[in-house]
């Protein structure tokens, strides 16, 4: 019965020994892994490959003058407030191709008493764009530069008038603060181009309301933007 009691608790031992070895592996195995869980929680997050945007703008948009041919007064684009919005696909870390539409109702006023038909009338400017945008240090953060061009619609507020569809393009400069993961914050400038005819009427309804000598009109934008970033 002692040979008996003592090979139980001889087996009993032997059958603790290896739980009690694992117990003693376990803080040890964690000690190992611990440098590597802590070096994984606190490593900057990957830069996305790619972004792209939704953003939407409330701006100011100044310039824009036109010379008539005949007298060499001035038609000009009153300033004041704009809105536009951009859609920006991703292409690579520093790299966006973007649709870009920005419109401001204004008034086209004559400085003097030399139009056929009328000497102030509101003019609606729409530019449609396609272009693009680089980012140097990588897309949703930081300087940016931005381009694009395609066509400005000047749109007459005055019935049985005309609308002009000239080509144009753009170029400008603006900054990205990413507020969220999922939101930035865009701050931008732009100047637009639109070329025309050097020498021919606009805005015609039986007789032209401006005829225009010169190649080009231009204007600036500045402008803020909220982006969803995706």
């Amino acid at each position: 019965m002692t040979k008996l009691k003592r090979f139980a608790a001889g087996f009993s031992y032997r059958q603790r020994m290896p739980r009690t070895k694992i117990l003693l592996l376990i803080p040890a195995a964690l000690a190992a892994l611990l440098p590597g869980i802590v070096q994984a929680q606190t490593a900057p997050a990957r830069p996305p490959e790619k972004e792209s945007n939704l953003t939407f703008y409330a701006g100011y948009r100044f310039g824009g003058e036109l010379t008539d041919v005949a007298t060499d007064d001035k038609w000009e684009v009153t300033e004041g407030g704009s809105y536009a919005v951009a859609a920006d696909f991703g292409l690579s870390r520093n790299t966006q191709w973007e649709l870009f539409v920005s419109h401001r109702s204004a008034d086209l006023k004559a400085s003097g008493l030399f139009s056929p038909v009328v000497n102030d009338f509101g003019l609606d400017i729409t530019y449609y764009h396609i272009g693009g945008t680089y980012f140097p240090e990588q897309v949703g953060r930081g300087f940016y530069v931005v381009g694009g061009l395609g066509a400005t619609r000047l749109s007459p507020q005055q019935s049985g008038l005309d609308s002009e569809t000239r080509f144009s393009f753009n170029i400008g400069g603006g900054y990205m603060i990413p507020a969220t993961k999922h939101v930035g914050i865009r701050l931008e400038a732009r100047g637009f181009v639109t070329l025309l005819d050097s020498s021919g009427g606009m805005f015609c309804s039986g007789g032209c309301v401006v005829q225009v000598k010169g190649t080009t009109m231009t204007q600036g934008e500045l402008s803020a933007g909220l982006a969803v970033r995706f």
